[in-house]
């Protein structure tokens, strides 16, 4: 049997203050899924995103394709699964764009040699050939965006988790997002409150509210509960 790309059981973790944030928390995508994971602010959608690739420790189960995500697993675990921020900024730190896509294949210790083809096609990939040399800080908000989303697609990510990669981008900088989305292979998992991303992207999605997920299905039919989504400030 294949395992899933993504999976999450009875997962549960508290910050340091004492405050609950996720409590149970059980979650499944197939490889080569999309799903969209939608809720209000405080939800708990980008503390679960955390966890997939072990930036946060608790109790219960996560697997990355098969493999547990524990600190002997880490190094593997983070090369098939890319984080996406929802600020580029946490992501885009070097003088030029190239630096950045380059800095994870080199940390897992890609040849030199290879790294110009790499960051290469990891930037066509996000329609930025001619950005290599640019500074991120004259990039615009939705070049940034696709740049952050470089940085992962150059270390060969299998699975990509993105939060709120909509926010901030005007008409066309949203749209170019979109059909970039669209024509990725990854298996994706998309933290959102764009309710037309999510109907246009994915084919299932997943509520969660305190914590908790509390309900999940076909995008079709659940982003047509309206009593549902209204409860959960989706609507």
């Amino acid at each position: 049997m294949t395992a899933p790309a993504i999976s999450v059981k009875n997962l549960s973790f508290r910050y340091p203050d004492g405050v609950p944030a996720l409590e149970g928390v059980s979650l499944r995508v197939a490889q080569g899924e999309r799903v969209a994971l939608l809720g209000a602010n405080g939800a708990g959608k980008s503390t679960l995103m955390l966890h997939l690739n072990g930036l946060h420790e608790s109790r219960g189960e996560v697997e990355i394709l098969g493999v547990p995500v524990l600190r002997r697993n880490l190094k593997l675990v983070r090369q098939r699964v890319g984080l996406v921020f929802q600020n580029p900024d946490d992501q885009l730190f070097c003088p030029t764009v190239f630096e950045d896509v380059a800095f994870g294949p080199r940390n897992l210790g890609l040849p030199e040699s290879r790294m110009e083809e790499v960051v290469t096609h990891a930037l066509a990939q996000v329609g930025l050939p001619q950005a290599a040399q640019r500074s991120p800080l004259h990039l615009s908000i939705g070049e940034k965006k696709r740049a952050a989303m470089a940085t992962v697609l150059a270390m060969e990510a299998e699975i990509l988790c993105l939060d709120e990669p909509t926010a901030g981008l005007d008409p066309r900088g949203r749209r170019e997002l979109m059909d970039l989305l669209k024509a990725l292979s990854q298996t994706l998992l998309v933290v959102t409150h764009d309710l037309e991303l999510a109907r246009s992207l994915c084919s299932r999605c997943v509520i969660m509210a305190r914590g908790k997920v509390v309900a999940e299905g076909e995008t079709s039919d659940l982003l047509g509960r309206q009593e549902l989504l209204l409860e959960h400030g989706l609507a």
